[in-house]
């Protein structure tokens, strides 16, 4: 059986700069997080914004529901391939990450496609469950991951798509010696999705690993 190539720091060098070419404000936003510490964490990788804009360009998307936003990166990675007429609902809790994601959005000339809520998810899920996407993208906080990946389903018609991200976790999702609350319920969240039948899946190790489901 074929193995996956080990990719060292010089080949992801490589791949990225062989690949989609970031826009402006994309570096911007990443050299914005770069001074935030520890929290910067919480931003997807160059990667996985070649991966978002791709999917939803091949899949011909135009309604997309984020859940959590940070400052703007993946939303606006997402904007920019979306059709002129397409719509991003943003959800996030933080007033004041929320605002510098938003400047990005008017700088990038991307906020007419984009509309943030600011609330707990799970509260502004409620006032949308009656709307429907086409892609829902979940990088929120990991407790509720499998909440928002139920409620994700009810709002996609059959050949939608969820994309989940951080479901591997740093690698420590296949540490036997890590058994904190955060590694376990990705780890149980990860042996849900893999037995759910109401979708086709696959985990990508681009980033911190996203899974990506499509609805059947």
């Amino acid at each position: 059986m074929g193995s996956d190539l080990n990719i060292t720091k010089q080949l992801q060098d490589y791949i990225l700069k062989h690949g989609l070419k970031l826009h402006p404000i994309q570096k911007e936003i990443i050299n914005y997080n770069l001074k935030l510490g520890d929290i910067k964490r919480m931003q997807i990788s160059i990667s996985q914004c070649q991966f978002l804009h791709l999917i939803i360009k091949i899949s011909k998307i135009r309604k997309i529901l984020e859940i959590g936003t940070f400052t703007g990166l993946s939303t606006l990675s997402m904007a920019m391939a979306l059709p002129e007429e397409g719509e991003i609902i943003a959800l996030d809790k933080d007033l004041k990450t929320n605002k510098i994601a938003v400047d990005f959005f008017k700088k990038a000339n991307q906020h007419h496609k984009i509309k943030t809520i600011i609330k707990p998810a799970l509260e502004s899920l409620i006032k949308i469950r009656n709307k429907k996407f086409d892609l829902v993208f979940i990088d929120a906080d990991k407790m509720n991951y499998k909440k928002y990946y139920q409620i994700s389903l009810d709002l996609l018609d059959n050949g939608g798509l969820i994309i989940i991200d951080n479901v591997l976790w740093h690698g420590e999702v296949v540490d036997k010696n890590i058994s904190d609350k955060y590694t376990k319920n990705i780890r149980e969240f990860n042996d849900f999705i893999s037995k759910d039948k109401r979708v086709e899946k696959v985990i990508i190790p681009f980033g911190d690993g996203m899974t990506v489901c499509r609805k059947i």
